[in-house]
């Protein structure tokens, strides 16, 4: 099954400030009765937070409304996004309804948390 790609009508780069990614905890800690907890691999594979923002005329909101609750499933299915920093395709999908707040008539300020899957 090919996954739905990032429409090409949204900007495939976020802005800038308001990025933030945290990389994939794949390992395990034990605390000791004494001395400096014990650390471990827990798996290869973990899932990393993309957080990110974009500016999205009336328009765009509209497709990305129309992604996240159509093509998605409210967010239920996986998709090929354009990852901002690695400049490569990644798998993700929404950890949150995208979060959408007007900056004026035509422009909306619209925040996404999306997991990017191994």
């Amino acid at each position: 099954m090919t996954l739905p790609l990032w429409p090409e009508e949204l900007p495939p780069a976020p802005l800038v400030e308001r990025y933030q990614e945290v990389l994939a905890d794949t390992t395990i800690r034990t605390k000791m009765d004494q001395g400096p907890a014990k650390t471990r691999q827990r798996t290869t594979a973990g899932v990393a937070e993309l957080n990110v923002s974009y500016l999205l005329s009336r328009s765009q909101t509209a497709v990305l409304e129309n992604f996240f609750a159509d093509t998605l499933a409210g967010g239920s299915i996986s998709f090929t996004y354009p990852h901002p920093r690695r400049e490569a395709p990644v798998t993700a999908r929404f950890r949150k309804p995208p979060q959408i707040s007007a900056r004026n008539g035509q422009y909306y300020m619209t925040r996404l948390e999306l997991e990017v899957l191994p």
